[in-house]
């Protein structure tokens, strides 16, 4: 939560004030019933975020916590963690009375329960890996009283199985671009396939689909989202808080215990030992890889993550990215890790090929395991790797592998399991580039993405045409394209922003057809605006290498002159404690084609993008062993 500055008028008095908090506690103090909500959970930050001005809080109320939420939505069979949690409490429990579906716990899950203590004023109980065989509904009641309080709540469960469709995928292609809302799509159309009077010489790959929808992005505890939490309910059905993954949030301090839910790599592995692929641009172990596969209410995780990827119920069979920092042990320049762990010789010893450059990508055959790991952090993108190439920018990462050629390369490999396939494909630095408010580097990384869409589609046609392929962003971005740039008058600025008929068409060109334009910095291009961003200075020129729009002045932080010299300043509209511009609420498109793809065809909640693919491969969550390892 956000808190005003101007919460109450400047000239209130000191006894004012006083009585205002009073007045706001009271309003927020539980009655002997109290309901457990979202707003239980443990508040969360996102990354960006810096410190706030302190300011007073009403004191806590005893409350209760169910994790799995109210109304969560199971495919039966599949395997999770249930925590109640008792927080605030006014003395220890003499009454604690949990139901599931009428039954204890214990009878209902059949298995023992943990108790713990948190804290001096709470009390949890917790079951790992349980599950719920059956499909119907399932109410969970629970009442505790400590002292003079008496706590209930009440949640419902609904438990499904996979729905039966006209045509079973056998593979499925999840496309995400990171940040990919509509504009991003739209720009991308303009710049890489041009317009004449009026209509699109072509439309994209992501475009050509046969079905289309809108999906919502908010999490359990807040409207904005993040990737972590995003990504996660696309892997699991479940929503949960900005920063986690796979998991509920619990009341304790170790991100690594939370509550976890089954995701998808887990389910497709042991249910029907599909291979699995994760592409990305980003770092292998950043949010939207991670997430469909690890459990962690901390993104940054990154070692854990790591430790779960080796695990060989979680593991992929392709993995390609960026991200060897958290590979290289402690003793080698670059490294992150704490220890001298070498994980290149751990995915080695399990038998995977590893290459680190385009040129070993290319020259590797069809191994049964590849770790492609071709930079320290995130990759770059491309208008770094393909057309600026500076020296200081790429360092010693000359090499790198496109997107769509890492995307073949895994097709090439995960093709050949007679069992089918899961493969995600990220293009991880459109929303890396959003946030720095850099346009240019974000549509030609979106036309990066849809290359590889395209490489996907023709893969399909051409191997039994059973391959569900779904293209989607994860939440949005606050971009939009006002009309077009041009000073061939001499006007600059804003005063050179063409709106309405005096926009005109901007005039890229692709003329050897390969989905990009010869010039980048052409004469009349999009005007790319930001409806929510710190100060920062604008020429509406592409930038020859990335600069963020903002430095640290003591707490705050204000424009990068430096970003663009002859710019204008573009002040700001968000706390000055934000250094970037920051995700947006509204609804992403969806794209789809292949079997299944019919499911999406209207505004959509992102869990239901888990159960629609369960829906397309016909899953039995009710096969296989446990995927969780033992509780931390």
């Amino acid at each position: 939560m956000r808190y005003s500055a101007n919460l109450l008028p400047s000239r209130c008095s000191s006894t004012c004030l006083a009585v205002a908090w009073l007045l706001l506690a009271l309003a927020t103090t539980h009655v002997s019933t109290l309901q457990a909500t979202a707003a239980d959970s443990e508040g969360t930050r996102t990354l960006l975020a810096q410190a706030q001005p302190a300011v007073p809080s009403p004191t806590p109320q005893p409350s209760l916590l169910i994790l799995p939420i109210n109304h969560a939505k199971f495919l039966a069979g599949t395997r999770f963690d249930f925590r109640v949690e008792a927080n605030h409490l006014p003395a220890k429990p003499t009454a604690w009375e949990v139901t599931v579906a009428g039954q204890t716990p214990e009878a209902f899950f059949g298995t023992q329960g943990q108790v713990t203590n948190t804290s001096d004023h709470s009390q949890e109980q917790t079951f790992r890996d349980v599950t719920i065989a059956e499909p119907g509904a399932y109410k969970v009641s629970v009442k505790v009283v400590a002292g003079e309080a008496t706590l209930t709540s009440m949640v419902e469960y609904e438990v499904v199985l996979a729905k039966p469709l006209a045509r079973q995928a056998k593979n499925v292609l999840l496309f995400i671009g990171d940040g990919m809302s509509l504009p991003f799509r739209t720009a991308a159309r303009i710049v890489s396939r041009g317009m004449q009077e009026g209509k699109y010489r072509s439309m994209l790959e992501m475009d050509d689909m046969d079905h289309y929808a809108v999906v919502t992005t908010s999490g359990m505890e807040s409207i904005a989202t993040d990737s972590a939490n995003s990504a996660s309910a696309y892997a699991t059905g479940h929503k949960s808080v900005v920063n986690a993954m796979g998991v509920y949030p619990d009341n304790t301090k170790d991100p690594n215990d939370d509550p976890r839910v089954e995701t998808m790599v887990e389910l497709v592995k042991r249910t029907r030992h599909m291979a699995v692929g994760l592409v990305t641009t980003t770092e292998i172990q950043d949010a939207t890889p991670a997430a469909m596969f690890a459990h962690t209410r901390r993104r940054s995780e990154y070692l854990a993550i790591m430790d779960q990827y080796l695990n060989p119920a979680q593991s992929a069979d392709v993995i390609m990215g960026g991200g060897s920092a958290s590979l290289l042990p402690q003793s080698t320049a670059g490294s992150r890790r704490k220890d001298n762990r070498d994980l290149f010789k751990e995915f080695e010893t399990k038998g995977y090929e590893v290459v680190t450059t385009r040129t070993e990508l290319r020259a590797t055959s069809a191994p049964d395991k590849l770790l492609g790991l071709f930079h320290l952090g995130n990759m770059n993108v491309y208008l770094d790797k393909a057309v600026f190439k500076k020296a200081d920018v790429l360092k010693q990462f000359t090499d790198q592998p496109m997107l769509w050629e890492m995307t073949e390369k895994a097709l090439d490999i995960l093709g050949k399991h007679a069992d089918g396939f899961f493969l995600m494909v990220e293009g991880g630095l459109i929303d890396k580039q959003a946030h720095p408010l850099d346009g240019p580097r974000a549509v030609w990384d979106t036309i990066e993405l849809d290359k590889a869409v395209g490489i996907a589609k023709k893969w399909a046609m051409t191997h039994g045409d059973n391959t569900l392929i779904i293209v989607v962003a994860d939440h949005a971005h606050s971009m939009s394209i006002t009309g077009t740039y041009w000073e061939g008058d001499g006007k600059k600025g804003r005063e050179a922003v063409r709106v309405y008929g005096e926009a005109k068409f901007p005039d890229y060109h692709d003329a050897d057809g390969d989905g990009f334009p010869e010039k980048v910095d052409v004469s009349r291009s999009l005007a790319i605006h930001w409806a929510n961003h710190p100060d920062y200075y604008e020429n509406y020129k592409v930038l020859e290498e990335p600069l963020s729009p903002t430095v640290k002045e003591g707490e705050k932080w204000v424009a990068n002159k430096q970003r663009a010299e002859d710019g204008e300043l573009q002040t700001g509209n968000l706390p000055a404690s934000e250094n970037n511009e920051v995700h947006t609420v509204e609804d992403v498109p969806l794209t789809a084609s292949g079997p299944g793809a019919e499911q999406f065809h209207k505004a959509m909640d992102n869990t239901e993008v888990f159960f629609a693919i369960v829906n397309a491969l016909g899953l039995d969550a009710r096969q296989g062993t446990s995927p969780f390892v033992a509780t931390r």
